[in-house]
C-alpha cells in the first residue's frame, strides 16, 4: 500500500466529530426517532462521517443499532441540488425489489429539527474501499469484487422502473440535453476561473449527442467508493450516495463508472480516482475491454459505440461536479475539509473532457 493510498483510505473513511457548521440540536433528532423510527431506543449519540463533499452524512449510534442520517447542507444552496428527498424515494423503492440498498426508516421535511431536510436509513456493516486498485488484497479477490461492481450496475439498469412505482422519478427522454444544460449551470454559476475548454464543451456537448432511446434508472455516481462491500467476501452488498439518480441512459451511467480506466492520475482526494500507470492484469483487475464486455453480457448489449463521446461527457460531467464543490467552499457551504483541493483538478478534467471530443470529431 503507497502512502498516498493509505492517505486516501485515512482521508474517507470512518467518522469524526460532527463539525462546527454541520452541528444541530442532537436531543430534537432524538426525540423525533423515538416517535419515527421503528426500533428505536436511545440513547443517541451522533458522528459524522469523514467522506463525502455533498451532503452532510452523520453515523446515528444506539446501544442496539447503528443508523445513517442524510442530510442538506445548511446554507446557500445550488438550484435542485442535495435532493435527500430524490436519494430517499430512488433507495425505498429499490429495496422492496431486493436490490442492495440500505434500507430507509424516515424521510423529514421539517427543517425545525435539524435546521435542514434529512432521512434516515441502516447503517451497513461492511467495507468502503476508497482506492479502485484495491491495495492489500489478491488479483482473484479484485476480480471478483470488480464483477461483483459490474453486476450491480447491469442490475440496476434492467430494473422496470415503472413497476417499482419510479415512473415519474425522470423525464425519458433527452437525457444527454439535460446533463448538459444541469451541469453547464452549475458549472457557470460556481465559476471562478476561465477554462476555455469547458466553453467549447458547453457547445459542442449538445450539438453531438447520439440517437438513442433506452432508459432506465441511473445512479449518476457510480464506482466502487459509493459501495459497501461484504466484510469478508468480494461483493457488494449496498450501493450508496444516490444523489445524481434519476431516469436516463444506462450507457451514460455506465461509461462514468468507467472514467478510472481513462482518467489523467489527479492525485489523492479526487473524486474519482485514476489507473494511470498500472499493471492491470498483474492486479487482476479488468481492462476497459473487458469490463466492457461484461457489462454488455449481462444487458444483452452487442457493444457500446460512441465511447469518446460519453467520456467527454462525462469528464464535463466530473468538472461540473468538482466546480460545484468549488463554489460551495466560496460560499461556505462545503461539506469536506478537503473540498478546496478540488479546485485544482477542474481544468485537466475540463482538458480530459475536450481531449476524447477531438476524438469524436470536435474541431
Amino acid at each position: 500500500m503507497t502512502a498516498e493510498t493509505e492517505d486516501r483510505q485515512e482521508m474517507f473513511s470512518g467518522t469524526k466529530e460532527v463539525a462546527d457548521t454541520h452541528k444541530f440540536d442532537e436531543a430534537k433528532l432524538a426525540a423525533y426517532m423515538e416517535s419515527h423510527v421503528d426500533g428505536y431506543k436511545g440513547p443517541l449519540e451522533v458522528r459524522q462521517f469523514k467522506g463525502g463533499q455533498s451532503n452532510p452524512t452523520y453515523q446515528l449510534i444506539t446501544p442496539g443499532h447503528r443508523y445513517v442520517m442524510r442530510r442538506k447542507p445548511p446554507g446557500k444552496l445550488l438550484p435542485s441540488a442535495h435532493a435527500v428527498d430524490r436519494e430517499y424515494k430512488v433507495i425505498t423503492a429499490l429495496g422492496k425489489v431486493n436490490f442492495p440498498v440500505p434500507r430507509t426508516y424516515c424521510l423529514c421535511e421539517d427543517e425545525s429539527i435539524t435546521g435542514t431536510m434529512f432521512y434516515i436509513m441502516d447503517m451497513m456493516e461492511g467495507r468502503i474501499l476508497w482506492d479502485p486498485l484495491l491495495p492489500g488484497l489478491d488479483p482473484a479477490t479484485r476480480g471478483k469484487m470488480y464483477e461483483s461492481l459490474c453486476d450491480v450496475m447491469a442490475r440496476l439498469h434492467m430494473v422496470d422502473y415503472e413497476a417499482i412505482g419510479l415512473g415519474d422519478f425522470g423525464k425519458p427522454g433527452n437525457y444527454f440535453e439535460r446533463q448538459i444544460s444541469r451541469w453547464s449551470k452549475q458549472y457557470i454559476a460556481s465559476q471562478t476561473e476561465t477554462i476555455p475548454e469547458m466553453d467549447k464543451l458547453m457547445e459542442w456537448l449538445p450539438a453531438n449527442v447520439p440517437t438513442y432511446s433506452s432508459t432506465s434508472i441511473v445512479h449518476g455516481d457510480y464506482r466502487m467508493d459509493n459501495t459497501v462491500l461484504h466484510p469478508t467476501e468480494p461483493r457488494v452488498i449496498a450501493v450508496l450516495d444516490w444523489e445524481l439518480s434519476t431516469l436516463g441512459h444506462p450507457l451514460g451511467d455506465f461509461t462514468y463508472s468507467m472514467l478510472q480506466w481513462v482518467m489523467p492520475d489527479l492525485g489523492t482526494g479526487a473524486g474519482v480516482a485514476s489507473f494511470a500507470n498500472s499493471d492491470l492484469k498483474a492486479l487482476g483487475i479488468p481492462s476497459l475491454e473487458d469490463y466492457i464486455k461484461m457489462y454488455c453480457e449481462r444487458t444483452n448489449r452487442s457493444g457500446i459505440d460512441n465511447l469518446d463521446f460519453y467520456f467527454s461527457f462525462n469528464f464535463f460531467k466530473l468538472a461540473g461536479i468538482l466546480q460545484g464543490i468549488v463554489g460551495r467552499v466560496r460560499d461556505g457551504t462545503a461539506s469536506s475539509a478537503h473540498a478546496e483541493q478540488q479546485a485544482a483538478r477542474v481544468r485537466p478534467l475540463a482538458e480530459a473532457a475536450w481531449k476524447h471530443a477531438l476524438k469524436a470529431g470536435a474541431k
